[in-house]
C-alpha cells in the first residue's frame, strides 16, 4: 500500500522547498522529492555562487579604482581555490539549513528520482507513494548542445566545479549566464571572449541596456564578437581548445570553453505521460495561469514550465498554489506581468516592464522616453568611462510608466523600490513629485526630463 500524502512535491529547489514549507503550515501532509542536494540551481549552482562570485569581482574591480581615493593598494594575488573553498563551505550550510526548516515543518524528504506511475502514484528508488495533489517543480538544467565536440566544454554547473582559474576563456551566448560569467571571468583577470550568434547582448532586453552593456565590455577588454555560428569544438596534443564557425578563423589557444545556450527541462525520467500531463516538443510542462497542467490534482511551477525562469518566480507561483489548495484562497495566483530582474553583470543591469520597442509595438506614437547617461559620483575618479544608465517608457498624456531600465553602480539594488511603484501603477508625474535623495545614482530616476 502506498504511502499516503496530501501533497507530493517532486524537486527539491526553491520553488518546490517553497511550496512544501507554506502547504506544511497549512497543515498538509507533504513529502518532497529530491535526487540532489536540497535548494536546486539556485542554491547549489545558480544564483547564490554566482552572486558570491560576483561580489569578488567587485572586490578586484574596488581594488584597481581605489588608487584614485589616494590609496596605495595593490593585489598581490587572487586565490580562485581559497575562494571556492569558502563558497562550497557556505552553499553546503545553505542545504543544512534547508533541510532543518524542512524537518521543523514537519515534511517528509526522500532522496531519489521520482517517477509518475499514473496521476496519483510516484515511484521513488522502488517504493511507491501516492499523493492527492502533486506539484512538478523539477526545474532545468543548462543545454549542451548537438554539435561535434561540444563536451569539451562546461556549462554554468561546470562552471561552480572549476578547481582551477583559466587563463583564457570562451563563452558561447550571449543571455543572463553568459553576460555574468564574462564580467566576473573578466573582473578576476581571466581573458574572456563572448561570442553571440545574434547582433546584440540579452536579447529580449531593452536594446538601451543591450547596447551600452557591449560598450561596457569592450572598454573592460572583452573580446565580443557577434554574428559568429560555432560549428564545433576541438582539441589540440597540448588539451588546448579551439572553437570553429561557419565563416571566419578559428578561435584557438583556450583553456576553458564554456556554453551559455539556454536550458532543458528536466522532465526526462519523469515519465509525465504516465500521468497524461502534456508537455511541449522540448519537455517543459504546459501550465494555465493557475499552475494547472491538464490533469487535475496535478500542478507545476518554476523553470520547468518555461514560463520566467527566475528563482524568486518560482517561490511566488509555489507559496501562491499552496495558499489557494489548502490556505482558503480561492484567487491567489502569481500576476506574471511587471515581473522585476536584475542581471549581475558589469556594471548590473535592472529591468522591470515593457521594453521600449514593446511599448512600441502595443501603444505605437502615444508612448515617450525618458533617458539620462551620467557618470556616477563614485567613479570621478576613476580610469574608466563606467557611465550608467537610466530610461523610463511611459504611454499618454499621463505618462504612465509600462518600463523601467537601468545599468550602472547599484541598479541591482535600486530596482526592487521602483518596481513596487510600477506595479501599483505609478506615473511619472509620482517620480518628479518624490523628493529626490542626493547625491545618490537613484536620484536621477525622479528628476529625468
Amino acid at each position: 500500500m502506498p504511502r499516503q500524502y496530501d501533497l507530493i512535491i517532486i524537486g527539491g529547489g526553491s520553488g518546490g522547498i517553497a511550496t512544501a514549507n507554506r502547504a506544511a503550515n497549512y497543515g498538509a501532509h507533504c513529502l518532497l522529492i529530491e535526487q540532489g542536494p536540497l535548494g536546486g540551481t539556485c542554491v547549489n549552482v545558480g544564483c547564490v555562487p554566482k552572486k558570491v562570485m560576483w561580489f569578488a569581482a567587485r572586490h578586484g574591480e574596488a581594488i584597481k579604482q581605489a588608487s584614485g581615493y589616494g590609496f596605495d593598494v595593490h593585489a598581490r594575488g587572487f586565490s580562485w581555490q581559497t575562494l571556492k573553498q569558502a563558497r562550497d563551505a557556505y552553499i553546503r550550510r545553505l542545504n543544512g539549513v534547508y533541510g532543518n526548516t524542512l524537518d521543523r515543518n514537519r515534511v517528509d524528504v526522500e532522496n531519489g528520482c521520482a517517477s509518475f506511475v499514473d496521476p496519483h502514484t510516484i515511484r521513488v528508488n522502488g517504493d511507491l507513494f501516492h499523493g492527492h495533489r502533486v506539484l512538478i517543480a523539477t526545474g532545468a538544467r543548462p543545454t549542451l548542445p548537438d554539435l561535434p565536440g561540444s563536451q569539451l566544454g562546461i556549462t554554468s554547473d561546470g562552471f561552480f566545479s572549476l578547481e582551477q582559474q583559466p587563463d583564457h576563456v570562451a563563452i558561447i551566448g550571449s543571455g543572463y549566464i553568459a553576460v555574468e560569467l564574462a564580467g566576473v571571468f573578466n573582473a578576476l583577470g581571466t581573458g574572456v571572449t563572448l561570442i553571440a550568434r545574434g547582433n546584440r547582448l540579452l536579447r529580449g532586453f531593452d536594446e538601451t541596456l543591450s547596447q551600452s552593456l557591449a560598450e561596457h565590455y569592450r572598454e573592460q577588454g572583452i573580446d565580443l564578437q557577434m554574428n559568429r555560428s560555432v560549428t564545433s569544438l576541438a582539441q589540440d596534443d597540448q588539451a588546448k581548445l579551439s572553437v570553429r564557425f561557419t565563416t571566419g578563423p578559428d578561435l584557438p589557444d583556450l583553456n576553458q570553453v564554456l556554453w551559455a545556450v539556454g536550458r532543458t527541462p528536466n522532465t526526462k525520467g519523469l515519465q509525465p505521460e504516465a500521468a497524461g500531463v502534456l508537455t511541449d516538443a522540448v519537455g517543459f510542462v504546459r501550465t494555465d495561469e493557475w499552475q494547472a497542467t491538464n490533469v487535475p490534482h496535478v500542478y507545476a511551477v518554476g523553470d520547468v514550465t518555461g514560463r520566467v525562469l527566475l528563482t524568486p518566480v518560482a517561490i511566488a507561483a509555489g507559496r501562491k498554489l499552496a495558499d489557494r489548495l489548502f490556505g482558503g484562497f480561492a484567487e491567489r495566483r502569481l500576476d506574471y506581468s511587471n515581473i522585476p530582474t536584475v542581471v549581475f553583470s558589469h556594471p548590473p543591469i535592472g529591468t522591470v516592464g515593457l521594453t521600449e520597442e514593446q511599448a512600441k509595438q502595443q501603444h505605437g506614437d502615444q508612448i515617450n522616453i525618458h533617458i539620462s547617461r551620467f557618470k556616477p559620483m563614485s567613479q570621478v575618479f576613476s580610469r574608466t568611462e563606467q557611465k550608467s544608465v537610466m530610461k523610463l517608457v511611459t504611454v499618454g498624456d499621463s505618462e504612465k510608466i509600462l518600463g523601467c531600465h537601468v545599468i550602472g553602480e547599484g541598479a541591482d539594488e535600486m530596482l526592487q523600490g521602483f518596481a513596487v511603484a510600477i506595479k501599483m501603477g505609478a506615473s511619472k508625474d509620482d517620480f518628479d513629485n518624490t523628493v529626490a535623495i542626493h547625491p545618490t545614482n537613484s536620484e536621477e530616476m525622479v528628476t529625468l526630463k
